[in-house]
């Protein structure tokens, strides 16, 4: 019980750091805000997919909150990275 609380605690803290990058992006706007905001939406729904397969296969929402987790620092990674890196598809 008190896994799956801090798990979802540390989602939510680790969502605020994705949540400022792309705000940011956003912020500036042009094609690259473009592109990262469509890029939010489809992010959000293939989420919302693979999570309702996992329940749906017998999934626990510990495995979906951990799932998240991943999809979080991977998008932190992505948006944190110099525009080289960024460019080349990093």
């Amino acid at each position: 019980m008190f896994d799956a609380w801090y798990a979802t605690a540390m989602l939510a803290m680790e969502s605020q750091k994705v949540i400022e990058l792309r705000m940011m992006k956003l912020a500036w706007g042009g094609v690259a805000g473009q592109v990262e905001a469509q890029r939010m939406v489809s992010e959000k729904i293939g989420a919302a997919l693979e999570a309702t397969g996992t329940l749906l296969g017998g999934g626990t929402p510990e495995a979906v909150i951990d799932r998240y987790r991943e999809h979080v620092r991977n998008n932190v990674a992505r948006l944190s990275a110099p525009a080289g890196d960024r460019a080349a598809g990093h």
